[in-house]
């Protein structure tokens, strides 16, 4: 089974407020603020995305591991119902493994509601991928990260921006609207039940990418995937897939029954409501080892290439 922490384990640490704003303080609150980055530690935080011109400051919070590091590190973006118990409760998992975990809420600054009924947008979106660059950037300004090894991880909507920042195609284009990319981008990207994989089936992702996808899911079906990783792979990208079969979207949503959300249209069948959504535990026992033994593999083993 897959190691859950505690939804309250470690709460009451100091904000790990690490932030560009220290500056200026007394010198008692850097040695405090000093002392908070040595502790393992969650905390909010905020950062300036990537937009050129125009960056906007997005919000999250940040887990870090005890010591003083540096610490391989994970940017978790969410899906369309915004950060939920259960993109904290995998940044606590990454945290109890030696990896500082980043959740970015690219929905709170802006003051858009979670909502998966779509008619937004469903394809490639620049203000979240600014927001994960911006991310990336945040994470490698700090003394604990190593600046080499970042990946990115998402769930649903937010697979798609995980699998963006280390796609070539999607990258080329950032430049050319003038977004400074980090010289080092991210290493490794794991996408869970993404979306957007019909999109990227003609490009290619130039990092590792692991994709985890239910072999039932009729919100991001998986034939989709199936297609894209084929694609990339025969063009030498490294992507490893991983399907379960009978297992839905929120495989790994721990508590979740069996549920079919009726409000919300199926992407790929116009006119059909109802997705299914359901708890997995088997799938997630096992999704769990395979990210731990691709982050091991991707961040710790070797420098990102």
């Amino acid at each position: 089974m897959m190691v859950i922490v505690p939804q309250g384990a470690r709460e009451g640490f100091p904000d790990c407020a690490i932030l560009p704003r220290m500056s200026g303080r007394p010198l008692a609150l850097v040695v405090i603020l000093a002392a908070a980055a040595a502790a393992g530690c969650a905390g909010k935080i905020s950062f300036d995305n990537a937009t050129p011109g125009a960056p906007q400051r997005i919000e999250g919070k940040l887990f870090k591991p005890d010591g003083g590091g540096p610490f391989p590190a994970l940017v978790l973006l969410h899906g369309c119902q915004g950060v939920v118990r259960q993109t904290e409760t995998w940044a606590r998992w990454l945290r109890e493994r030696g990896y500082v975990a980043l959740v970015v809420d690219s929905f709170g600054p802006r003051k858009e509601p979670a909502d998966c009924k779509g008619g937004g947008e469903s394809g490639p979106s620049t203000a979240r991928f600014d927001d994960a660059i911006g991310a990336l950037r945040y994470l490698q300004t700090q003394p604990f990260v190593l600046p080499d090894r970042v990946a990115s991880f998402g769930w649903s909507q937010g697979g798609l921006f995980a699998m963006s920042v280390i796609n070539g195609p999607t990258l080329e284009r950032a430049r050319a609207r003038g977004v400074a990319l980090p010289r080092a981008g991210y290493a490794a990207a794991i996408a869970m039940y993404p979306g957007g994989c019909r999109d990227y089936a003609k490009e290619l992702v130039i990092r590792p990418l692991l994709l985890l996808i239910g072999g039932a899911d009729n919100w991001t079906p998986p034939q989709y995937c199936r297609e894209m990783a084929a694609a990339m792979k025969a063009r030498g990208a490294e992507v490893t897939l991983v399907e379960y079969p009978g297992a839905y979207h929120y495989f790994d949503v721990v508590g979740q029954k069996k549920d079919v959300l009726r409000d919300i249209e199926q992407p790929f069948t116009p006119g059909t409501f109802g997705v299914t959504v359901a708890h997995d535990p088997a799938a997630a026992a096992d999704a769990s080892r395979r990210v731990e033994d691709f982050l091991t593999r991707t961040l710790k083993a070797a420098p990102a290439r």
